[in-house]
């Protein structure tokens, strides 16, 4: 039997990586919930009860934001490009490796794609709906179809992909605390400075 070494400085990640994980976590899951709180503004501007410019504001502060971690999902990605990744513990069995590979890819498809696609639902807008970022700075149109169909098709995927932020949230939360409370491995450490290793316990 032998202990399970605890974690060296060269484990985790650097300071940099941090700041984008917690940054673009925290507003990836602000804006699923503040899109649903904009919708109801929507609604709430349709039945008189809010003033249509409050709703146009929401949704160009929606778009600030998602171009915001656009730009910062592609920095992170080429500093992640750069600076290779601390390695998966070698206990993990193979399927617990692919599954966190695939957790990881899905993010970034999902950091990336999510505003993209957003903007592509803002480009097919009729009419006179520009994309404002931070309420006033007009950003330009994608050259995609203008028509009610592909503006209800991209919107509803856009919508969708909201609850797929949050499934993949689940599975990855589910594994770190797999890993700090039944592993005990100390992988959740690598993001959260300060933070304590448990109690190691022994392997074959």
């Amino acid at each position: 039997m032998s202990d399970t070494a605890k974690p060296t400085a060269s484990d985790r990640y650097g300071a940099v990586s941090i700041f984008f994980h917690w940054t673009i976590a925290a507003l990836m899951v602000g804006m699923v919930f503040y899109g649903w709180w904009m919708e109801g503004v929507r609604e709430a501007a349709f039945a008189g009860e809010a003033s249509f410019s409050a709703a146009s504001s929401a949704y160009n502060w929606h778009k600030t934001i998602g171009i915001a971690v656009l730009a910062l999902s592609l920095a992170r990605l080429g500093w992640r490009l750069g600076h290779p990744v601390p390695p998966l513990p070698a206990h993990m069995a193979a399927w617990e490796k692919g599954l966190a590979r695939f957790t990881h890819v899905a993010f970034y498809v999902l950091m990336i794609g999510m505003p993209i696609g957003g903007y592509v639902a803002a480009s097919s807008f009729t009419g006179n709906f520009p994309i404002l970022l931070f309420d006033a700075v007009e950003l330009p149109k994608l050259p995609v179809p203008q028509t009610s169909d592909f503006q209800e098709l991209s919107g509803s995927l856009h919508g969708a992909g909201g609850w797929v932020i949050l499934g993949v949230l689940a599975l990855h939360v589910a594994g770190a605390l797999k890993h700090h409370i039944v592993d005990r491995d100390g992988v959740l450490t690598r993001m959260i400075p300060g933070l304590d290793v448990p109690e190691q316990k022994n392997r074959p």
